[in-house]
């Protein structure tokens, strides 16, 4: 188990989204955050007490998380110095990157002599199987996206959140880094080899009572030429009962391809009805969620409304709003 509470390490960050996994930490587990430890140079700010590793160990934190997820993965050299130096002064790393912290030979050798623990959440524990198709028992919502880091996970948890407070069975089912390390439990999905993807989904999302969600962390987008297949594998694997489409409306290219325009909310709505249809005919579309956050409140509205009128669907912004519609669309089927 990683120890709790966390100072959350943002290192240099070169924007906020690229510390999107301390940002997930802080909005979805507060109490877990005692601080952020930011390096020179880093425009990520979660709003946190700025703490040096001493102050942190004052304050009761025990495991240093690094909360950047960059591209490819990476634990930068650069981050090296504060790492064994958390190490020294007791406490255990836990990292969600594909560069793996058992895989730093300097960072184990310091972890074995300080007796501290290194957690590499990215690592599948399970030998999932392939997946067969077979209609399971239960209701499954997944999000899926006109991009990568558009609010996927943030609607899952909020529309998790309200369904248990409504009183209906549900299960928030994490697929990534930061959903696990917010909720302890998951699928590294991005991690498992190819062949098993889908299959992890159908284990993570077993036989369940016929009124009990699980409700699907989405990763990636159908429409993003780098990280298409993990969303693929949840579409197959999850056989979804309901979709929501997420999407943030002020970016001007996809994350990380500045080549590539989003795709519509229509397009969205298509192509993962099409895919989703393979496994589950009986697949729909109930809604949409939109980030909103570099929008006015009046400019959001705005958006929100034309989104409804435009797609026929409730639309919203489940953080900021509040999913009521969304989770009243769930709620009929």
């Amino acid at each position: 188990m990683i120890q709790t509470p966390y100072l959350l390490f943002l290192g240099d960050a070169p924007d906020q989204l690229a510390a999107k996994v301390a940002q997930g930490i802080k909005d979805w587990r507060p109490d877990n955050a005692v601080g952020q430890f930011r390096m020179e140079g880093c425009k990520a700010d979660l709003k946190l007490p700025d703490m040096d590793l001493a102050a942190a160990k004052e304050a009761g934190a025990k495991t240093l998380v690094i909360g950047v997820a960059n591209r490819g993965g990476v634990i930068s050299q650069a981050w090296k110095k504060v790492l064994i130096q958390a190490l020294e002064e007791g406490f255990d790393i836990a990292s969600g990157l594909h560069n793996l912290l058992r895989d730093e030979p300097d960072l184990v050798e310091v972890a074995k002599a300080c007796g501290r623990t290194l957690h590499d959440v990215r690592v599948p524990s399970v030998k999932y199987p392939i997946a067969d198709g077979k209609k399971r028992r239960g209701k499954r919502l997944l999000a899926v996206g006109t991009d990568c880091s558009v609010g996927k996970m943030y609607t899952a948890l909020a529309m998790d959140r309200e369904m248990k407070e409504r009183g209906m069975k549900s299960s928030f089912r994490a697929t990534g880094q930061t959903g696990i390390l917010i909720t302890g439990d998951g699928v590294p999905l991005d991690a498992v080899i190819a062949d098993f993807m889908a299959g992890s989904i159908e284990w993570l999302t077993p036989d369940n009572d016929e009124d009990h969600w699980d409700v699907i962390e989405g990763q990636g987008s159908l429409f993003h030429v780098s990280y298409s297949g993990v969303t693929l594998a949840l579409i197959h694997g999850g056989q979804p009962d309901a979709l929501v489409i997420c999407h943030e409306p002020t970016r001007e290219h996809m994350r990380g391809l500045p080549d590539y325009k989003l795709p519509s909310l229509e397009e969205v709505r298509d192509a993962a009805l099409l895919m989703a249809r393979v496994g589950n005919p009986d697949c729909q579309v109930v809604g949409v969620a939109v980030n909103t956050q570099h929008m006015s409140e009046d400019e959001a509205r705005a958006y929100l409304s034309e989104v409804e009128q435009r797609m026929g669907l409730p639309a919203t912004d489940p953080y900021r709003f509040g999913c009521t519609a969304l989770v009243d669309a769930v709620a009929a089927i």
